[in-house]
């Protein structure tokens, strides 16, 4: 039977492993172009090493939505920790390109903004099972808005190795790889906060798991196929690559950098409850449609911004509105498939073809020194 204190504390749980990871994925975004750049790695390479750490991830979404329904939700995520304190590590040690580029592939270290990785369908799934049909809206709208919150304050985080080679004798390069440690003990705290989650196989009944995808399979595939065409566009976008244009293209400052990022992400936090009011107005495909619209229009403008400060203007017009449909699509999604291991499939199926989008992006990036906008697609 449903257990409503237990199902409370894992949404408490889930929600505050949430932000350590936003926090973790804040300053590594902004600080991966800049430390391999650091190494000496080339701008091709950079970029195959920010398609891997999307490939692996999308390779591992889909085979975990194939297997979850024989394991246990919160076991999956405890290894998905594991993944991230030895991604943290293996950063900060090694040098080579190609034990890089294995940990990229295999590893959590995530050069966008949002949240890419094996965690938030695991994370989604015990959310919808731990709250009432007419609060999910509600629930996610907290989930993206404590990820963006928490993401926001990373971002800034990112300004410490400069201010700290700036203050103290410690090597910029050194200050760099501190980073990395402090997300590893990022994904040990996680790790601690998961392994004291209830699985809804402990708390509430439910009959024997037959397939991966049960009933949901026929909308599954649809809004797979939907949403992989909207991933696509977005794959030219990516926060990593993005902040390499701006260090080259208007020569900003990491500090500068990382503030920019801090307060696109505030915008777009504060703009989730927004979402949900919307959402009850107006219905949840509807406010998926036409937020998204005028925010890719801005995005699509940022190439041709005259100046930084136009460019910023319209990055920060873009934050407001593009994350308003994250809320909406999420419980657009649970209310119509109601197993963990279809939404691992959709989610999967949205990165493959990001990954070719943001793989044009990074030949581009080398080519012209200048992003292509998901919104021009």
């Amino acid at each position: 039977m449903s257990n409503p204190g237990r199902e409370r504390r894992n949404v408490r749980l889930v929600l505050t492993a949430r932000g350590i990871r936003a926090f973790g994925d804040g300053f590594v975004s902004i600080l991966v172009p800049v430390y391999l750049t650091s190494l000496g790695i080339g701008a091709f390479e950079v970029g195959v090493l920010t398609t891997a750490m999307l490939l692996g991830p999308a390779m591992m979404t889909l085979a975990i939505g194939l297997i979850t329904h024989r394991f246990r939700t919160v076991m999956l995520l405890i290894g998905a920790t594991m993944l991230m304190v030895l991604s943290g590590i293996g950063y900060a040690f090694e040098t080579g390109f190609w034990p890089l580029f294995v940990i990229a592939l295999v590893g959590t270290l995530n050069p966008t903004a949002s949240d890419v990785s094996v965690f938030a369908p695991l994370e989604q799934s015990l959310l919808s099972n731990a709250v009432l049909p007419k609060r999910r809206t509600s629930i996610f709208a907290s989930y993206s808005l404590i990820g963006s919150l928490l993401g926001a304050v990373g971002c800034l985080f990112a300004s410490a190795p400069e201010i700290l080679a700036r203050i103290t004798p410690v090597p910029a390069n050194r200050a760099l790889q501190g980073m990395f440690l402090a997300y590893a003990l990022l994904g040990a705290l996680a790790f601690m906060i998961y392994r004291q989650l209830k699985s809804p196989e402990d708390t509430t009944a439910s009959g024997p798991v037959t397939g991966p995808l049960g009933p949901s399979r026929q909308i599954v595939f649809i809004l797979a196929a939907l949403f992989s065409l909207d991933s696509f566009g977005g794959g030219f976008f990516v926060q990593s690559l993005l902040a390499l244009w701006l260090f080259d293209h208007f020569g900003l400052s990491l500090t500068a950098t990382g503030s920019l990022f801090f307060w696109s992400g505030l915008l777009s936090a504060f703009s989730y409850p927004i979402a949900v009011r919307l959402a009850r107005r107006i219905g949840l495909v509807n406010t998926m449609v036409f937020t998204h619209l005028p925010s890719n229009v801005c995005l699509m403008l940022v190439p041709f911004a005259p100046t930084l400060g136009s460019a910023i203007a319209l990055l920060l017009i873009r934050s407001t509105l593009s994350q308003m449909d994250v809320p909406a699509r999420t419980s657009y999604v649970m209310a119509v498939v109601t197993r963990p291991s279809a939404l691992q499939q959709q989610a999967s199926q949205r990165r493959p073809e990001a990954l070719l989008g943001r793989q044009v992006q990074s030949l581009r990036a080398i080519c012209w020194r200048f992003p292509v906008s998901g919104g021009r697609l």
